[in-house]
């Protein structure tokens, strides 16, 4: 609400108006701070900012280009977006360096495009934004540093309340301040829970996503499979050609892994040249036959390595959560299954798939 008049000049009537709408605002801030903080999972808390920005602002659409939280040389939209019509041929990407990155962290307040254009050094290159055709431009400042730009599109026509008032722009700054906080947050359990090598989820990590799944798979009684992937003569790699070429192999397959799940799924680094993969809501079959899929998309891959063509196959070990079957009551327990399927394939010859099934596990620990 805009008024001109002080205080003094309003009526009894409009003061109360007045303060009933910044105590509702002050409670929607405090009930979306609540929400931000609810959540570490970024792509979640991605989502909760969009269709919360969206819905005070009254907008259409909404992207937010976040610093990437692995080399911070850029502000990345990637899929961080609801409702913006993207072309196919622009990359959305703001390089850390671009006189807009500048310009908003040194303004730090919500502006139009149209305006930002005329602070810009001439020929300041906005084509990518400009094709977003966005109504505002909404600074992510943490710590006076810009951690991301939120990008508002077409605003709903709701008559004299179509453009953005003083308030309207006070309101998204602060949204903006929560949102800032809360993805910075996220950006650093990213990056304490992620290999910097191959951008796969560390052990701890993967442990405590599976311990949640297995828990909802129990309740809901769904099945649940877990893969363990093991580079077939891994050594070699680093004897024969040196540590980057082997760093170059743990690299691609997991590129190759992360590449064949859903997104619902999860991919770690166990550890050395072990892999892990935990499929979610996926009974065996399926599981085998992803398994076996990124094991033939491994075995066909032209792995090159300065001219140098090497050979790469892995083993992999498969074990699935099953109510009746196979009732474990650890993520830990899951776990050791689909390693101890996984020795069986490395001692049957390796670049194969073996499923652990109750009778090869009860074998196997005779034998151990």
């Amino acid at each position: 609400m805009e008024n001109n008049q002080s205080s003094d000049e309003l009526s009894l009537e409009e003061k109360v108006s007045l303060y009933e709408k910044k105590i509702y605002d002050l409670q929607q801030l405090l009930d979306i701070s609540r929400s931000l903080c609810s959540t570490v999972d970024f792509s979640t808390l991605i989502e909760s900012i969009l269709y919360t920005c969206m819905g005070q602002m009254r907008v259409l659409s909404a992207g937010i280009f976040i610093l990437n939280a692995l080399d911070s040389n850029s502000y990345m939209l990637d899929t961080n977006y609801s409702g913006l019509d993207l072309n196919p041929n622009i990359s959305y990407k703001i390089p850390a360096s671009h006189p807009i990155v500048h310009f908003l962290n040194s303004l730090g307040q919500p502006c139009t495009l149209e305006e930002a254009k005329k602070q810009l050094p001439a020929g300041s290159d906005i084509r990518m934004l400009s094709s977003l055709r966005p109504s505002l431009l909404v600074p992510l400042i943490q710590k006076n540093h810009l951690d991301g730009i939120l990008v508002l599109g077409e605003r709903l026509d709701l008559g004299n309340d179509f453009e953005y008032t003083a308030d309207d722009k006070d309101q998204i700054l602060m949204i903006g301040s929560l949102a800032a906080i809360a993805i910075n947050n996220a950006a650093l359990v990213e990056r304490s829970s992620t290999d910097m090598m191959t951008h796969l989820k560390l052990k701890y990590f993967f442990y405590n996503v599976l311990t949640n799944k297995l828990d909802a798979a129990r309740t809901d009684n769904l099945p649940l499979a877990v893969i363990m992937f093991d580079i077939d003569f891994f050594k070699r790699f680093n004897d024969t050609y040196g540590h980057a070429c082997g760093d170059y192999v743990l690299i691609t397959v997991a590129k190759i892994i992360k590449s064949s799940i859903r997104a619902e799924d999860l991919a770690g680094r166990y550890g050395g040249e072990e892999f892990t993969v935990m499929l979610n809501n996926t009974c065996k079959e399926d599981a085998i036959t992803v398994a076996d899929r990124i094991r033939s998309k491994v075995e066909q891959y032209d792995f090159c390595y300065e001219n140098q063509h090497v050979k790469v196959t892995i083993s992999i070990g498969v074990a699935e959560y099953d109510s009746k079957k196979n009732p474990v009551t650890s993520p830990k327990e899951l776990v050791d299954q689909a390693d101890q399927a996984l020795y069986v394939s490395k001692r049957g010859g390796r670049n194969r798939v073996t499923f652990a099934d109750p009778q090869l596990i009860a074998e196997i620990k005779v034998s151990e």
